[in-house]
């Protein structure tokens, strides 16, 4: 993890001979993609009645939210589907070029993408499915390979104290590239008592903001990354400053926060409100509906992959902190007299975390007072 440390943040890369390259260059656009999201959280919203003659009901609020969830009664129930992206292609490349296989982290990464959604409503994780997609069949004849992610997965589990229920290896010839695999993992999890329950209702002034440290770049920005790759002239086998290769930093796996969240229950500590840092960088921090202003004070140190792709794509600031988590993988809003014992918790599991901010009255907008940097309302449009 990145060591507790005033290491240098860059606010503007140094010149290069290269134009910069941007995400929408990298083929992600969110003001594409968002539009459909929020088509598609109308129309489910409007399913949720079903529920009642099952004598549930849906959690309106969560509704936007990274994790959905259900009042049954006496608890609550959570779930996410996730999917991993195109970080499989970098662990293909690599191995290309190690004889290596990556995919027990990638596992790792996958698991992740859902049980760290999961856990930002105060739900403990119970359940995993795994969703295996192959270009067909002969995917699964690297036995090595197949080894690595059924390892990785169950070690991921291990990790987080879920049950893997189950899942679905398909060969989807025709539909996923052959030689190559769609990773996706659904996970369903419960709030128990109900007063873990962190949907920010309770969000208010004065409340601050802990950020957790990231391991890299996670699993989001891939698209970036490996667009990068092809500018280097050694590809993924570029040196960084920390002596890993640009693809070994790309395939740290991504930091598993459930450990943390579960002992901040037991230390009775409760987040108000918790933001999963991922698609669409700091720009997470404004997920909540509420008009507030949130001050950022203290930036993390920004893992040495994040700092060479913002240097090497020619990333300004503002363009670097709305795409990647710049070394902050989660964040939680807490009561500011519970804000240095959340960062001793997080430390006790391994974590590195800071008390980065404060919530405040104000429009909503998240201020990067160290880089200058202001994101609006309109720069996060999730619902």
């Amino acid at each position: 993890m990145p060591a507790l440390a005033t290491a240098p943040v860059p606010t503007q890369p140094p010149p290069s001979a290269n134009p910069p390259l941007t995400y929408e260059q990298a083929g992600v656009n969110y003001e594409l993609i968002d539009p459909l999201k929020v088509t598609a959280q109308r129309a489910a919203a409007e399913t949720a009645g079903h529920l009642l003659g099952h004598g549930m009901r849906e959690v309106a609020s969560s509704r936007g939210e990274s994790a959905y969830v259900v009042d049954v009664g006496p608890f609550y129930l959570a779930s996410i589907v996730e999917c991993l992206g195109s970080k499989a292609l970098v662990a293909d490349e690599m191995q290309a070029l190690t004889g290596r296989s990556w995919y027990d982290g990638i596992a790792q990464d996958t698991i992740a993408m859902a049980v760290n959604d999961l856990i930002t409503v105060g739900a403990t994780p119970l359940v995993v499915q795994a969703y295996w997609a192959a270009g067909g069949s002969q995917w699964f004849a690297d036995s090595d390979r197949a080894r690595a992610l059924v390892e990785g997965w169950k070690r991921a589990c291990d990790h987080c104290g879920v049950a893997w229920g189950g899942g679905e290896t398909p060969a989807l010839a025709g539909i996923v590239e052959s030689g190559r695999i769609d990773l996706a993992a659904s996970c369903t999890g419960i709030v128990s008592p109900k007063s873990r329950l962190s949907l920010g209702e309770q969000l208010q002034p004065g409340h601050a903001i802990v950020l957790l440290a990231s391991s890299g770049i996670h699993a989001n920005g891939l698209s970036l990354a490996r667009s990068l790759s092809q500018r280097l002239a050694q590809g993924y086998l570029t040196p960084l400053d920390d002596g890993m290769s640009y693809g070994e930093g790309l395939l740290a796996p991504t930091v598993l926060y459930s450990p943390v969240s579960e002992a901040l229950a037991k230390a009775g500590i409760q987040p108000v409100y918790c933001v999963n840092v991922t698609g669409h960088g700091w720009r997470k921090l404004l997920r909540h509906p509420a008009a507030l202003t949130y001050r950022i004070h203290t930036v993390p140190p920004v893992p040495p992959v994040l700092r060479f792709i913002q240097e090497q794509a020619g990333l300004d600031a503002n363009e670097a902190y709305s795409t990647l988590n710049m070394g902050a993988g989660f964040a939680y809003f807490v009561p500011q007299e519970q804000a240095q014992a959340t960062v001793a918790v997080a430390q006790a599991c391994g974590v590195q975390a800071w008390v980065a901010g404060t919530v405040e009255r104000g429009p909503k907008q998240l201020l990067v007072e160290p880089l200058g940097l202001r994101y609006s309302a309109d720069d996060l449009q999730l619902r």
